[in-house]
């Protein structure tokens, strides 16, 4: 016993080096965020999203993609759109959380129809933010893409009713190859699977008109269609979508919306037989206004992924088949893995038109909790809207963010571009806030928005029923 004394303090600060070595390890899992990078400067003259960038590469058809913002046509006053951008956020993840409700218990489709609820993602208040450029017909049209939408459709001439967009109306009246879609036939009974809405005959009894009203006033409505699309340099034929005669809304000066989802009118699906199924996107940093990619097929040699890509299974939900949805089962913090019940519930839905990710409030609590715990030392600053863990770093050049990973099942992971983890609602960052939200209830649905998804390759494999995720700095060059 007299010989094995002296060990005994040897190995107890051998133990206490190495626990604390783990936790400084743990804590200096942290990215620098330069603040001037997001001290916006105002703008001498308006955006322009009439981008026609495209190209073909190994089988894949790569299109550009840019925020819209930069396709409003007007002068941005960034102090009063980043608030903004938070309210209206708030509205349409309510308005989702009510329609899946609805959707659950399956509320019928006149019951719907009398409830202020998107039939499409995003597109209530206007706040999808992510815009592509197709030739429809022999028309460029500038749409906005939404992985919650199903229905591509534009404004079309004679147009009874339109917003305002940069582009020339399309004019079916000038395309030999557009052909209306008679309202017998199954493909116009499909509506109502893809919208909520069944379509309906037109005055004249014979074309299928489709009709999408939103809670603020917006709308859309017009006859289903096919018509000649080009994705680039890749045509597309006889492709159904939504020919728009009266439409009202915030869209941004786009000529329309170009459907992502699952159902079989999406691009997805009817370009199946071109792309596998599979598509991918990278979504571009939104302050700086530059551009990322959508890549329509699925030959990764095309990618710029400088991290491995890892795939997670979709989680199936019969009752919400059109979106995807992806089962989370951990969240670390720094490196600091966080523990909560919560996990077990996985469900959760990945969306490109919600911008803040939103969390169940358990662990939203903790997120929170560690990352404040983390994130010390820094003045405070009061919560706005959505965001209530907020700072005052005006007073800082750069500042040291804890790294955020979201896990999912078959050890998948997301690990959160550093301008994705902090939301700025003044410029000059006097109030900075962490760019996570929680759910009003534990048994809501949470949702990957798309701020926590810049720079990321996150690729959709509706065949294989997978999804992958890889770090990417977005650029279309």
């Amino acid at each position: 016993m007299v010989k094995t004394m002296p060990f005994l303090p040897l190995l107890l600060s051998l133990f206490l080096y190495l626990s604390f070595a783990n936790e400084a390890q743990c804590y200096q899992q942290k990215n620098v965020l330069s603040l001037q990078t997001f001290q916006w400067k105002p703008q001498s003259s308006p955006p322009s999203c009439l981008s026609r960038k495209s190209r073909r590469q190994n089988g894949a058809t790569i299109l550009e993609i840019k925020h819209r913002d930069y396709c409003s046509g007007n002068i941005i006053d960034w102090n009063k759109k980043q608030p903004n951008r938070l309210i209206l956020d708030d509205f349409h993840v309510h308005s989702l959380q009510s329609r899946m409700k609805n959707t659950a218990s399956h509320m019928n489709i006149e019951d719907a129809s009398k409830t202020q609820i998107p039939l499409t993602s995003g597109l209530k208040l206007g706040i999808l933010n992510y815009i592509v450029s197709v030739e429809l017909g022999v028309r460029n049209m500038t749409v906005i893409m939404d992985t919650g939408s199903d229905l591509t459709w534009v404004q079309c001439q004679p147009c009874k009713l339109c917003y305002n967009q940069q582009e020339p109306l399309f004019n079916p009246g000038t395309s030999l190859s557009y052909q209306s879609v008679l309202c017998n036939s199954t493909t116009c009974q499909s509506l109502q699977f893809s919208t909520g809405n069944s379509g309906v005959c037109g005055s004249n009894q014979t074309t299928c008109n489709f009709v999408v009203n939103y809670g603020d006033g917006s709308y859309t409505s017009g006859e289903l269609a096919r018509e000649h699309l080009n994705l680039g340099t890749t045509p597309v034929n006889n492709f159904l979508f939504g020919c728009g005669r009266n439409n009202k809304g915030l869209f941004g000066g786009t000529s329309g919306l170009m459907g992502l989802g699952r159902s079989d009118l999406s691009v997805i699906s009817q370009t199946s037989a071109l792309f596998g199924g599979v598509f991918s996107y990278c979504l571009p940093s939104t302050e700086a206004g530059e551009s990322g990619s959508l890549v329509m097929g699925g030959d990764s040699s095309v990618f710029k992924n400088y991290t491995p890509i890892s795939y997670t299974k979709m989680a199936p939900n019969p009752q919400l088949s059109t979106f995807y949805f992806l089962n989370l089962t951990g969240i670390s913090i720094g490196g600091v893995a966080l523990q909560n019940p919560s996990f077990a519930n996985g469900g959760i839905m990945i969306d490109s038109g919600t911008v803040i990710t939103r969390l169940a409030p358990s662990i939203y609590k903790a997120v929170k909790a560690e990352f404040q715990n983390q994130f010390s030392g820094f003045p405070q600053a009061p919560g706005y809207s959505i965001l209530d863990t907020c700072f005052n770093l005006s007073g800082f050049d750069e500042v040291n963010i804890p790294i955020i990973k979201l896990q999912f099942e078959g050890n998948a992971e997301l690990t959160v571009d550093v301008t994705g983890i902090l939301y700025f609602v003044k410029t000059d960052a006097s109030q900075v806030c962490l760019a996570l939200a929680s759910l009003s209830y534990e048994d809501e649905i949470g949702i990957i928005g798309n701020y926590q998804q810049k720079n990321q390759r996150v690729i959709y494999d509706t065949k294989l029923s997978k999804l992958g995720f890889a770090g990417e700095t977005c650029s279309f060059s």
